[in-house]
């Protein structure tokens, strides 16, 4: 697919940031979290009023939509006053208004080209990462914000948010003020900036890293849709195996779903091998609403942690068992760990958590390790900047392998997100037992 870019702009806040917040610092968390840039591409329809407009009708409209986009952007930073700075050091970003990087662009191709059989080799031309232009012009920037125009009229709006201020829960509270803007709605809940700081000071660690790396020498993404109704086949399904004893919770679709995916991705990686191997699956966890007290949903900055549920035989690889493995590590992890964590600054906590990971990964040779995401019950379908909400949303993967990122799917289903070594995603994907629950890379219906 060709793209073409329109122009690319420096957007700053409209108010300066106070000198007396120059200086942000980042928390604990933050400081754990990788210098990566994660990324969210939102497809939307176009207008009816555009139709039968033309081509100048089109370039009207989406001109009009941008220019909305980034004034309401410039006031939504000044809110947001961290995103325009730069990072300083491990522990301190200069908040010093050098803005944000914004990108226009456009292609001939319709978004139903796109929807109708997406390719994640074609979903990167979306990202601000593609262009090596727009790369240089961000300088270390936090947010790089790519807006396309389809031939249709459709649209594609890009985020690339850096983690080192941000999880999705923070993104989504960015994202609300940024639409409330455009709408000319009141203001969300003003947002807690430093709160992250304050519970959880920065510290001087050697070697200081929160992401798990699975590194595979080359590996493949691939899209697997579970309809509402086989969610439920899959509950139906957990809920018979369960016993008197065990029947004391009802499994969540993302318990059911990802216990599927897991206990195929074992299946796959045991086929290559001929033989079973040890597994670890890492599920990051939302601290803000589990910690004592709790934290206000609109923190700014990480407030997330994986927690690792592993199985150690072959036998422990049924459904309901995973299942139950996952409700029990949840449950001891928010009991035991999560609401210690805002205890001396957390400190204490994060250590311990970081040894008996590292001792988990010392094992790396005889683990197999998995990393989840889940973003369903986030309201990203509901990121209406005056258009409508988006027909679509994705997140292209283009650096660690054996990740599960699952999402809603509007008939009350989930989509998953899954990459594997390619050996392996060959066996995977054709698994009849996750195929009986799973469509492999359907259409969107717009």
């Amino acid at each position: 697919m060709r793209t073409e870019i329109i122009s690319r702009k420096c957007i700053k806040p409209t108010s300066p940031t106070p000198p007396h917040l120059k200086s942000f610092k980042l928390s604990l968390l933050d400081q754990l979290s990788p210098n990566i840039h994660g990324n969210m591409t939102l497809f939307y329809s176009s207008n009816a009023a555009n139709n039968g407009e033309g081509d100048s009708g089109i370039l009207s409209g989406f001109s009009a939509k941008s220019q909305l986009l980034q004034t309401a952007l410039a006031q939504t930073l000044s809110r947001f006053y961290p995103l325009t700075g730069r990072i300083r050091d491990t522990a301190t970003i200069d908040c010093n208004d050098d803005g944000v990087v914004y990108v226009e662009a456009r292609t001939d191709n319709y978004l139903s080209d796109i929807l109708s059989h997406p390719d994640f080799d074609t979903l990167e031309h979306f990202l601000p990462s593609t262009d090596k232009e727009t790369m240089e012009l961000s300088n270390g920037s936090m947010l790089i914000v790519r807006f396309t125009l389809f031939g249709c009229g459709g649209t594609a709006l890009s985020i690339s948010l850096t983690h080192k201020i941000a999880d999705i829960a923070a993104l989504i509270t960015i994202l609300q003020s940024w639409t409330a803007t455009c709408r000319a709605l009141a203001e969300p809940d003003v947002p807690h900036l430093g709160l992250g700081a304050s519970l959880f000071p920065p510290r001087q660690i050697p070697g200081m890293s929160a992401s798990i790396n699975i590194a595979a020498e080359k590996f493949t993404a691939r899209r697997f849709v579970f309809t509402g109704a086989k969610v439920r086949e899959l509950k139906s399904r957990v809920l018979a195996a369960l016993t008197d004893v065990d029947i004391q919770f009802h499994p969540s679709r993302v318990e059911v779903v990802l216990a599927l995916i897991w206990r195929c991705a074992m299946l796959a990686s045991s086929s290559k091998t001929a033989s079973f191997k040890r597994s670890a699956l890492f599920q990051a966890v939302n601290l803000r609403p589990r910690m004592e007290p709790p934290v206000p949903g609109t923190a700014i900055g990480n407030f997330v942690w994986p927690f690792a549920v592993t199985v150690e035989e072959e036998k422990e690889m049924e459904l309901h068992e995973l299942v139950k493995k996952m409700r029990k590590g949840m449950k001891e992890f928010i009991e035991k760990k999560a609401r210690k964590f805002n205890e001396g600054g957390g400190f204490e906590t994060v250590m311990e958590l970081m040894k008996e990971r590292g001792e988990m990964l010392k094992k790396k040779k005889e683990t197999v390790v998995y990393k989840c995401t889940s973003w369903c019950r986030f309201p990203l379908y509901e990121v209406d900047y005056g258009w409508g909400n988006p027909v679509w949303m994705s997140s292209v993967n283009k650096i660690v392998s054996n990740t599960v990122a699952l999402m809603d799917v509007k008939d009350g289903g989930v989509e998953a997100l899954m990459t594997l070594n390619e050996q392996e995603m060959d066996i995977f994907e054709q698994h009849q037992e996750l195929l009986q629950y799973a469509l492999l890379n359907p259409s969107i219906l717009i």
